[in-house]
């Protein structure tokens, strides 16, 4: 009657060996570190001789790091105090990036877990913790704005050079010089009609316009109010791409805000990969497509090692090939609808493939037509460097808004890059002036005091279980430390990020999961009242308290899905605790302890009673009851005695 099968205890004990396993590494603590990843994608990758440079390094500064390995292409060093890992970070950042303008490696901060090996093996990680728990990862990110006011004079220019060529406006020269647009011409009929083009192109600007017999210049310089629209239209669409950035890489609840008028705060709680989330932050990946000048006179300039003709710039390619591309710009990023990673069917390269909007395809297919035979580049801005990521020939007019890019990029290089064209660029350049580990915003006494009430809730519910429900108390309370070790297994196996809510969520479980417990040791205790046999007791009583606790946490459950679905924030962080803890608090509550039960009492065939506390039977209180309902009979040799009714005389 009360037996488990066999095959129902290997489950037991292969959820208690999965759950103490994952559940272990959330108890060997973290370790300050830094790590150090490739500056470029897929390419110079950490190895055992950049290790030991680092090594050497930090021992002429006297510091001994607590470990140095290289986990995939992560480089890493940890220390024993915050204070050394700091340190350790500046030198070697100065260590291994001499080139401080064009660094070849990522220098960046973190906690590494103190788990052994062999649990990093069976990928068993610590949960995260909130910025509330554990902190995480601050960055304080200057806004260029004067490459902000550059980008916006650069737009004008280019809308001024194409306008004019449409109205068939000829000009001697026009180019930026600092702050200000200059356009030279040698025709006063044409400075005279260049007029009515500017006032559709500038706006608001401050046009300074200067006649001469031989022609006359125009300065265009931006108004106070178009700077301020054009920094406030920078630092918002920067965090915006932020936004989306951060959202790429999986972080949860993170920070992102304002701080003064250019500058932006970032805080990314229990971040384990910070030297890529440093990484993607900081660039700007913006994308050009231009054309590539074939001519004689940039071939020649390319030959002799001269400088570029005018209207042309010198870039490279990523074979570190010169080509000379001109400065126009046909076509940006800002017309990307999507950029995803591909193979190039090909040759089976790595590609991402971009899917332009209506604008962007209009545009595409017109440059197309026009220049069948000629080279197009495919220019990648980033890291305030411009680099042709692929030139191919126009075999003919592109239409429907699909184009590849492929060339010499591995896998690790084109998820990145699809990644952040698919995030959008930055408005303006932004360069990370501070970077720190934050401790937890609400003290350390708080966080003691978030795990104590579930250290000190746990132990109360225990005890009162032990003294009232006696060995069934002990099996209840051994189910609850089974359902806390698998709450906290699945919140690192998921790789959930634990907060303050989510400690009240914890404590919340246990209290529904012990409530579990009461109603079958009362429904088991009801059936010995009636009169059922121990055995027959125990199997009713689960039997029958399951439909009771199906019901109420089904219900729960709804409610923690509602929140889990349209919250956020805090209380999200609330909902994922709640859910999971519902879902172990069934399997213990029912499923596990119901095991022990069975081991311990279904083994006896001849069981008289049950170690499940005081059994107050019914009977004797009725008793009691008909008896004080009863009229007393005095009772013999009383002295309270009534007078004998005396017979009536006649």
């Amino acid at each position: 009657m009360n037996r488990y099968p066999l095959w129902k205890y290997l489950i037991m004990a292969a959820v208690l060996v999965v759950g103490f396993v994952y559940a272990l590494p959330n108890f060997y603590g973290e370790a300050p570190a830094v790590q150090i990843t490739s500056a470029h994608a897929g390419r110079d990758l950490p190895n055992a001789a950049l290790l030991n440079q680092g090594e050497q390094a930090l021992k002429a500064a006297s510091i001994t790091p607590l470990r140095s390995f290289i986990s995939g292409s992560t480089l890493n060093y940890s220390f024993a105090k915050t204070e050394v890992q700091l340190r350790a970070r500046d030198i070697l950042a100065h260590a291994l990036n001499p080139n401080r303008n064009n660094p070849s490696y990522i220098v960046a901060v973190n906690l590494l877990s103190l788990s052994p090996a062999w649990l990093s093996a069976l990928h068993a990680n610590p949960m995260y913790l909130g910025l509330d728990l554990r902190g995480g990862v601050h960055f304080l990110l200057q806004v260029d704005m004067q490459a902000a006011i550059q980008k916006k004079l650069d737009s004008i220019a280019g809308e001024l050079k194409t306008a004019l060529r449409h109205k068939d406006v000829r000009y001697s020269e026009l180019k930026r010089v600092g702050d200000t647009v200059q356009l030279d011409f040698r025709d006063p009929e044409m400075f005279t009609a260049a007029q009515p083009v500017l006032k559709d192109i500038v706006g608001d600007a401050l046009v300074t316009s200067t006649p001469a017999a031989s022609g006359g210049g125009i300065s265009i310089k931006l108004s106070p109010q178009t700077i301020r629209q054009t920094e406030d239209y920078a630092i918002k669409q920067n965090i915006q791409t932020l936004h989306n950035r951060i959202n790429e890489l999986g972080v949860a609840e993170p920070v992102i805000q304002q701080q003064g008028a250019d500058r932006v705060v970032v805080e990314l709680p229990g971040i384990q990969d910070t030297a890529r989330a440093k990484d993607i932050l900081g660039r700007t990946a913006s994308l050009e497509v231009r054309m590539v000048d074939d001519s004689p006179v940039a071939q020649a300039a390319l030959t002799s090692n001269g400088p570029p003709p005018p209207g042309d710039q010198k870039l490279y390619d990523r074979s570190g090939n010169a080509l000379m591309v001109n400065k126009d710009v046909l076509l940006t990023g800002e017309n990307l609808t999507d950029a995803q990673t591909g193979f190039d069917p090909q040759n089976n390269d790595p590609a991402v493939f971009l899917t332009l909007d209506s604008r962007g395809s209009r545009i595409f297919r017109d440059v197309t037509r026009a220049n069948v035979g000629k080279r197009i580049a495919m220019v990648l801005i980033d890291r305030h460097s411009a680099q042709v990521v692929t030139a191919p020939v126009v075999r003919g007019e592109i239409a429907g808004g699909r184009v590849q890019i492929s060339g010499n990029m591995t896998v690790p290089e084109a998820n990145d890059i699809a990644l952040l064209l698919r995030a959008g660029a930055l408005a303006a350049p932004m360069q990370i002036i501070e970077e720190r580990t934050i401790g937890p915003s609400l003290g350390q006494q708080n966080i003691l005091q978030g795990f104590h009430s579930v250290t000190w809730g746990f132990v109360a519910i225990v005890v009162f279980m032990c003294v009232y429900y006696m060995l069934f108390g002990v099996i209840s309370s051994i189910g609850l430390a089974v359902n806390l070790m698998l709450l906290i297994a699945l919140l690192s196996m998921l790789q959930a990020t634990l907060t303050l809510p989510g400690i009240a969520a914890m404590a919340l479980a246990l209290g529904m999961a012990i409530d579990s417990n009461v109603l079958i040791n009362e429904r088991i205790r009801e059936e010995l009242r009636n009169g059922a046999s121990p055995q027959a007791a125990i199997a009713t009583g689960y039997e029958r308290a399951w439909a009771t606790i199906l019901d109420s946490n089904v219900t729960t459950l709804i409610a923690g899905l509602a929140l889990l679905i349209f919250g956020s924030g805090a209380v999200r962080g609330f909902a994922v605790v709640h859910v999971l803890g519902i879902l172990t608090s069934m399997f213990s509550a029912v499923f596990f302890s119901r095991g022990l039960v069975n081991f311990w009492y279904g083994r006896k065939r001849r069981l008289q009673s049950l170690s499940i506390g005081q059994i107050w039977k019914p009977e004797a209180a009725t008793t009691a009851v008909a008896a004080s309902a009863r009229p007393a009979k005095p009772a013999a040799g009383s002295g309270n005695k009534q007078p004998a009714k005396q017979p009536a005389k006649r």
